[in-house]
């Protein structure tokens, strides 16, 4: 177990994928290809958030102020944020570029879905199945630095302070039972739009890659920022368990990992 560093970190959050599974009537929209098969939640930590945040504004303005790019249909929206499943493919370019120099971590919970086992662990309650990946996320990773400060990107009625607070909980407790050692850093808490916050962004482009992987087998994205994301944890990939985490030196690779179902 590593010691606690008196040090400040900041830690950005974010989902990719749905946690939905059942439509109206008890359709399983998966099985029919209309919702994702899986719903990951990560963040990315960073000790200085403002220097990323402004290289990451100068980027957009320069982006915005493009001739080549004037008049592309989702230049709108980039203006706004940078978001990975949106903007065009010349601007996903200069965005993954830039974050491959930056000096970031990322960490990574996928739960492949699956009707019967979010039934019987999660009441296929979506509030319910955040909250517990969260726990999972942070599990071995908050004892690690005197003042953390945690910035949700806000989803809907799920991701809501209280509930966020009660996922932190857990992880500090499972961390307690594990070592029998006490969590006393100070830990804040905060729900953002990702619009307002630059450094969602970054985590939403890194849970894009990791998205794609497992969402359509396109590996070239996630490869390209690996030596960033320093873990992947497939937790429901019961076929491969314990072997279900990788890192940039065991990375993610479809000759490892089970083929995905849906």
């Amino acid at each position: 177990m590593r010691e606690t560093k008196a040090v400040k970190m900041y830690f950005f959050v974010d989902e990719s994928g749905d946690p939905t599974i059942l439509g109206r009537r008890g359709k399983n929209l998966m099985n029919e290809g209309l919702v994702s098969k899986t719903f990951m939640v990560g963040y990315v930590e960073i000790s200085d958030p403002k220097e990323l945040t402004r290289r990451l504004d100068a980027l957009r303005d320069e982006i915005v102020k493009d001739e080549y790019l004037s008049g592309v249909p989702s230049l709108a929206s980039t203006s706004n944020a940078f978001h990975a499943n949106k903007d065009c493919a010349e601007v996903k370019e200069r965005v993954f570029r830039l974050l491959k120099r930056e000096d970031f971590r990322a960490f990574i919970v996928v739960a492949r879905k699956n009707e019967a086992l979010f039934r019987k662990k999660f009441d296929l309650k979506p509030d319910k199945l955040y909250q517990y990946l969260v726990s999972k996320l942070f599990e071995n990773r908050l004892h690690l630095y005197k003042h953390i400060d945690i910035y949700f990107a806000s989803m809907g009625n799920i991701v809501r302070e209280r509930t966020m607070w009660n996922a932190i909980n857990e992880a500090i407790a499972s961390f307690e039972k594990k070592w029998k050692k006490q969590n006393s850093n100070e830990i804040r808490v905060f729900v953002q739009q990702s619009s307002q916050l630059p450094m969602l962004q970054v985590v939403d482009y890194v849970l894009w890659t990791v998205n794609r992987a497992y969402e359509r087998n396109d590996f070239r994205y996630y490869r390209f920022l690996s030596e960033k994301i320093s873990l992947i944890q497939d937790v429901f990939d019961v076929e491969k368990y314990p072997h279900t985490y990788y890192t940039p030196q065991d990375p993610l690779d479809p000759k490892k990992m089970s083929p995905v179902g849906g």
